[in-house]
């Protein structure tokens, strides 16, 4: 059973919008900080952003700040990514991740220190 499952990947235009979602099972989710990472073609995974386990905290990589936000609504156990005025460089296929008890500027600089990962949804953004 998945423990960690994104969907919302698509192919849009530049400018365009796009919303991933990532449902988590419970023992992947309560107490976890979450994030999203991206990995684009030849390049290394990187943070795009982080949300604490209390939404109160989150942080972004300098290349979407602006653009993306991140959400989590612990009842329904998900994490939002509303990425807006896509760009080309931000095609990549994002995964998912959660890390207990951490906090979001502790995934950036810890990009593979995660509990759980899901397997990614691809993201496609035509210029």
């Amino acid at each position: 059973q998945a423990q960690l499952l994104e969907s919302g990947g698509g192919l849009v235009q530049a400018g365009a919008s796009l919303r991933l979602s990532c449902a988590a099972s419970e023992r992947t989710f309560s107490g976890y900080a979450m994030a999203w990472f991206r990995r684009a073609p030849g390049k290394e995974r990187e943070f795009v952003a982080g949300i604490n386990w209390s939404g109160g905290t989150t942080d972004y990589a300098d290349s979407v700040k602006g653009r993306f936000t991140i959400s989590r609504d612990n009842a329904k156990r998900t994490v939002n990514l509303q990425m807006n005025s896509l760009k080309p460089e931000d095609t990549a296929v994002y995964y998912c991740a959660s890390r207990y008890g951490t906090t979001p500027q502790a995934m950036r600089v810890s990009p593979y220190a995660m509990d759980y990962w899901g397997k990614g949804t691809l993201v496609t953004v035509s210029s």
